[in-house]
């Protein structure tokens, strides 16, 4: 029996969201005065007047952008070894070491930056689906590459990514309304499966 996994990222597998983490991470100086000059929208976004892939481009862009590709990449391993495991929820981890991986497939599909989801994705052997960063002669444009993975773009990139590969069952995992095209569109959508 062919099964597809379909794993949300932050607040699903992980207890926090990773964003804050790793930025605060990268630069906390400049996390701090960013997240106050950001707090405006912030509020918007809570009340939702402002658009989520601005807020979070504009947030992202104001620590990362201008940043060397490698410098970034370094800091995303060294991301990795502080906080895997302690950020990832351990029934979580447990379910996913008992996955059969002869016949199944695990996608991570995440709103979360590829730059610093990659290395957990890499160590839990799954494949990545993510909001991709731009990268422009080796520097962070503070762009996207296509749309954030979120909503129904999740949907999508999973099927682009399965590319009409036909499963037994697809099973997925997630924890907010971003997650809710994607729980709907499996055979068993499971919320907050691992809380």
């Amino acid at each position: 029996m062919k099964k597809l996994y379909c794993f949300d990222f932050d607040g699903t597998l992980t207890y926090k969201d990773t964003m804050f983490l790793y930025l605060k991470f990268y630069n906390s100086s400049k996390f701090r005065i960013q997240f106050v000059k950001h707090i405006p929208l912030f509020i918007l976004l809570k009340l939702k007047l402002a658009d989520a892939e601005k807020v979070k481009k504009s947030f992202i862009g104001s620590i990362l952008k201008g940043q060397l590709q490698t410098k970034i990449e370094n800091k995303s391993k060294l991301f990795f070894e502080e906080y895997y495991p302690k950020i990832l929820r351990e029934n979580a981890l447990d379910f996913i070491d008992n996955i059969d991986k002869e016949n199944t497939d695990s996608l991570i599909v995440t709103a979360s930056l590829d730059i610093w989801t990659k290395p957990f994705a890499e160590k839990l052997q799954m494949k990545l689906v993510a909001t991709q960063a731009e990268f422009k002669n080796g520097i962070f444009t503070g762009n996207f590459i296509g749309k954030n993975c979120n909503g129904e773009e999740k949907l999508e990139r999973i099927k682009t990514e399965i590319n009409g590969a036909k499963y037994d069952k697809i099973i997925a995992f997630g924890d907010t309304s971003g997650d809710k095209p994607m729980l709907q569109w499996a055979d068993e959508g499971h919320y907050q499966f691992f809380h």
